[in-house]
């Protein structure tokens, strides 16, 4: 991935001699384990993502938060709660992501939590699709302290954009990114990193360059193209793009859809990174969407207890069996990032 130089920078301030260890223990273990054939784990995730809330206003239709459409528990993160989840797993956390499902700004804690976040020295990370960037937030995100806002732009005009960002205004979108370009020149801020993301649909793949065309006249540092995940693909799907390019899944002789990528057993995620919903549940990635593996309860158990616990450890066994065996790796595609400086 492409940083601008003061975000590297930034990053770099933020490392200490633990957090550096702990990085090389763990890149250690994946690579022994990988060699030896079997799960072996040293030191602790260092980037962790942690829901804000499962509550959206848009209605995408292949997010279970837009679609209404999940069976676990949903809600928001509470701030004391965020809290002792810090405490308990900080010290050691080089990457903090304010994201899982839902819509980030949604939570009135939200930047609060991100202050706190930053104000001990973690490099935060939200993912935002903008349509609460008014002047007020805009100004507060500033202040925060957050490193990298992403902001879904899936359009470069209203009608493209609302096929995938149904019920979304995509000026409301560009506005809310010029309010905190405006803000970071206001208060002499280098923070956050403001990244487009474009998740590449069928609809709007001829709209690519005039995405970034609209990013470099608001002054939006980086702008990326993301493939897209279509749970029902098989049979082809209308948003998976005719350019394949942006494709996460090949058309077959015989017709159907497949992922271009080979499954490989074994999984960097689960080495270095996991995912804590709102109400506290570990689950192993960003794919598991239901928190439908569920590794442990913050609420009730320490976090090193549950990474180091039996539960990990047998999910970490089942990827060297077979990852087409489990049903969130199956549409899994590391690597499926094409990133695109302006």
């Amino acid at each position: 991935m492409q940083l601008h130089f003061s975000d590297s920078i930034r990053f770099l301030s933020k490392l200490t001699f633990a957090k550096v260890w702990n990085i090389g223990l763990v890149t250690s273990s994946y690579y022994y384990s990988r060699l030896i054939g079997r799960p072996v784990q040293w030191g602790l995730p260092f980037t962790v993502s942690i829901e804000p809330t499962t509550a959206c206003n848009l209605r995408c239709p292949e997010c279970p938060s837009g679609l209404r459409q999940f069976t676990r528990s949903t809600g928001s993160l509470k701030a004391d709660f965020f809290s002792s989840i810090l405490d308990d797993i900080g010290d050691q956390l080089t990457y903090l992501i304010f994201y899982f499902q839902g819509e980030p700004y949604i939570n009135p804690d939200f930047l609060s939590m991100v202050k706190h976040a930053s104000d001990k020295g973690i490099y935060t990370i939200t993912s935002t699709n903008g349509h609460f960037l008014d002047d007020v937030n805009a100004k507060r995100t500033v202040e925060s302290g957050l490193d990298r806002l992403i902001i879904s732009v899936d359009g470069a005009t209203q009608d493209v954009y609302e096929q995938y960002r149904k019920t979304g205004n995509l000026e409301s979108v560009l506005q809310g990114a010029r309010n905190v370009v405006q803000w970071k020149k206001e208060l002499k801020s280098h923070s956050p990193l403001i990244i487009f993301q474009c998740l590449v649909v069928r609809p709007n793949e001829d709209q690519l360059e005039r995405i970034r065309t609209i990013a470099n006249e608001i002054g939006v540092d980086q702008v990326v193209f993301k493939t897209a995940q279509v749970y029902d693909y098989q049979n082809g799907h209308p948003l998976i793009p005719l350019n394949e390019k942006y494709a996460r899944y090949k058309k077959q002789k015989d017709g159907t859809y497949a992922l271009k990528h080979r499954l490989l057993n074994h999984c960097w995620k689960l080495w270095h990174s996991c995912v804590v919903t709102w109400n506290g549940l570990v689950v192993p990635c960003c794919f598991d969407k239901d928190a439908k593996h569920q590794l442990g309860d913050l609420k009730n158990v320490s976090f090193l207890n549950i990474w180091n616990g039996p539960r990990y450890q047998i999910f970490r066994e089942k990827l060297f069996a077979g990852r087409n065996q489990i049903d969130i790796c199956t549409n899994c595609t590391e690597g499926c990032l094409v990133w695109r400086k302006k």
